[in-house]
């Protein structure tokens, strides 16, 4: 394919108007990810060819691979504007959906129904932007379509489940999200989901086993960790989950897995681990997203009373965290790395320090949000369709 590229870039050094050759060029190029190379030539052959649709929809592609979607949008308007093509409008379908133009979306899936009415992928996206616009029974409407159409389409079951279990219909969730793993064994998500019906409906021992399979297929799944933590010491097997979070740690440091680990060992009253543990947590800002502040507060409340000598009892009941913090409108983290290094002594708890009285930080004065006992579930992925690509025509 190499020497096919570059036969075709020489002969488009002797002879710079060979349109076919440049062509050609274009969707070979466009095959092989050489995206800017491909850009450049289709541009200039739209120079000389303006109203060539099929230049504007590999245009189109190559835009779309480059992950700029405006631009993309453009030219696959104009190449639906110069032919209206089902595959043109498929692919502008697909690129408002990036930009979450769910209205848009929804008209150019339709056109690509009216030439092609059992066009399965079509019904999935216009459940996805329907779904969006909050048209849940529009939704699952289309979604039944896409899987009559295409009884392998895992993510229109997918959403199916979704769509029953925040209605409550959770009968019917179970059954669509068992669909997905009957064909793709590994979606992790449907394991997770699973688990948390099982979780809610009393069941914390089947809970347990969908949440295993969840991180045994996708072991950064922190929320899967987070339930398996209240799962675990609600079944009295803290070791398990200590161990379960030591091997995940092992892979990747990370601050919320290292304060799921610290709330384990608060409940057992290990508190120079739980104490480790908060420190690792503020040493990973980065993938923190509870709340900073509260732990900040726990690590030098525990180290004064570590500096003291004094006992942490034991939990009765396992304290509640907030799996539902967005931090995403934060500023850049503090960086705790420096002020934490573990080969350094702690300055903060000098006794004779009076900022941090006892009674700043008794276990009374520290709020912590509470956690909704309804767990939350994934929401669906933005997994895309694929079509085939069809490239235009080479042939002048």
């Amino acid at each position: 394919m190499a020497n096919d590229i570059e036969t075709l870039q020489n002969m488009l050094k002797e002879d710079p108007s060979n349109f076919q050759a440049r062509r050609e060029l274009s969707v070979m190029l466009l095959n092989n990810g050489f995206n800017e190379e491909a850009e450049k030539n289709l541009r200039y052959l739209i120079k000389y060819f303006p109203k060539d649709a099929e230049l504007y929809y590999n245009l189109g592609i190559v835009y779309e691979k480059l992950k700029d979607f405006e631009k993309a949008k453009t030219v696959y308007q104009k190449a639906v504007e110069l032919s209206p093509q089902e595959d043109f409008y498929y692919n502008l379908g697909e690129v408002l959906v990036e930009l979450k133009d769910w209205g848009s979306a929804v008209a150019a899936f339709k056109k690509v129904l009216e030439s092609s009415p059992n066009d399965s992928n079509s019904y999935f996206n216009l459940g996805v932007c329907y779904f969006h616009q909050e048209e849940k029974n529009l939704a699952m409407d289309a979604f039944q379509k896409a899987i009559s159409l295409n009884s392998k389409d895992i993510f229109a079951y997918f959403y199916l489940g979704y769509l029953y279990q925040e209605d409550g219909l959770t009968n019917f969730a179970k059954e669509s999200y068992k669909k997905v793993l009957d064909i793709s064994p590994d979606y992790s998500w449907a394991y997770y989901n699973l688990g948390s019906i099982a979780f809610k409906e009393g069941n914390p021992e089947e809970a347990k086993e969908y949440l295993l399979k969840t991180i045994e297929y996708n072991p950064n799944d922190i929320e899967a960790y987070k339930l398996l933590v209240k799962i675990c010491i609600m079944l009295n097997e803290s070791d398990q989950i200590i161990e379960i979070l030591n091997t995940a740690l092992s892979r990747e440091a990370n601050g919320d897995l290292y304060y799921c680990l610290a709330r384990v060992y608060k409940y057992i009253g290990d508190a120079e681990e739980y104490h480790n543990a908060l420190r690792s947590a503020l040493k990973n800002p980065l993938t923190l997203n509870f709340p900073k502040d509260i732990l900040q507060q726990e690590y030098e409340y525990l180290g004064k009373k570590l500096g003291k000598n004094q006992e942490i009892a034991p939990e009765q009941v396992m304290e509640e965290y907030n799996t539902d913090v967005d931090n995403s409108n934060e500023e850049e983290p503090e960086n705790y790395t420096d002020e934490y290094n573990e080969d350094e002594e702690d300055s903060d708890y000098d006794e004779e320090d009076e900022e941090y009285s006892e009674n700043d930080y008794s276990d009374e004065n520290i709020e912590y949000d509470e956690h909704n006992d309804e767990t939350e579930y994934d929401k669906p992925l933005e997994e895309e369709h694929e079509k085939d690509v069809e490239y235009g025509d080479t042939e002048e």
